[in-house]
């Protein structure tokens, strides 16, 4: 009776082979990258001595200066809440259009990615420069920046939400002749609630954290007070919005996560 010896192994050599190329595919990528970003070792090795003095130039902190931050927050508190509650005029739709289970039509499927892709794939400070342009500098091109960002976020995931109903009871409402807009608020918002809630919230949370940048290209909010302290070299000045921006976003932070886990 002859043994065979069988010698195991984890990957076969055709595994191997793919791994090695991706490994040797991602070294080539990261000299490119290197060489074509042309990094100055000047800059490079100066920027701890750098980082260090401009901390010592922001100490101490002009809390004086609280009340001009203050009003400049909650504007961009604003300017989130209001892009994110203008997101799902826009994002609602789209998402019923996208969702296979709802709508069967394969032109609706493809006009609503359409928007959803193109959407989300300009960013925010891209979507202000350009309505800053259109509206002028002010709140009005942070809202419209902020929701226009947010609408393929927002449509996506709950587009998926949606397709992820158990149609049981879609299907029922359905047979008892139930008209398409009785199915949805019975059918499909029950079960949709919870990540619906889930998503706006998560995008809004995010909205706060984006919407603290926008005033560096003129849209409005902490972002403006912090780019004239940075042009006038005020250090100290530019430290108390970056206090409040970073005490604003940790507060979103606590308040989401609370209202989450009573929601959901």
């Amino acid at each position: 009776m002859s043994h065979v010896d069988i010698k195991w192994q984890r990957f076969t050599l055709k595994q191997k082979l793919a791994r090695y190329c991706v490994y040797l595919v991602l070294v080539v990528a990261t000299v490119l990258s290197l060489r074509t970003v042309e990094v100055i070792p000047e800059f490079f090795y100066d920027a701890p001595e750098q980082m260090g003095d401009m901390f010592v130039r922001m100490w101490p902190i002009d809390f004086a200066y609280y009340p001009v931050v203050h009003e400049a927050m909650i504007e961009t508190l604003n300017i989130a809440t209001l892009g994110t509650l203008m997101t799902l005029i826009f994002a609602i739709p789209l998402a019923l259009l996208n969702a296979s289970n709802v709508v069967a039509s394969p032109w609706a499927h493809w006009f609503s990615r359409f928007f959803l892709v193109s959407t989300r794939s300009v960013n925010s400070l891209v979507w202000a420069l350009l309505f800053v342009a259109i509206f002028g500098p002010g709140v009005i091109a942070g809202v419209l920046a902020i929701a226009f960002r947010s609408i393929g976020f927002v449509g996506k995931l709950l587009g998926e939400a949606i397709e992820e109903v158990n149609m049981g009871s879609v299907e029922a409402l359905r047979a008892t002749g139930a008209s398409w807009g009785a199915v949805l608020l019975k059918g499909y918002w029950p079960q949709v609630m919870p990540s619906f809630f889930s998503i706006v919230l998560f995008r809004w949370d995010i909205n706060v954290r984006e919407s603290a940048v926008l005033g560096l290209v003129g849209a409005g909010g902490i972002g403006v007070v912090l780019n004239d302290s940075m042009n006038l070299f005020d250090w100290q000045r530019v430290a108390m919005a970056l206090l409040a921006i970073f005490a604003v976003v940790i507060i979103a932070e606590i308040i989401v996560v609370n209202i989450r886990k009573r929601l959901i």
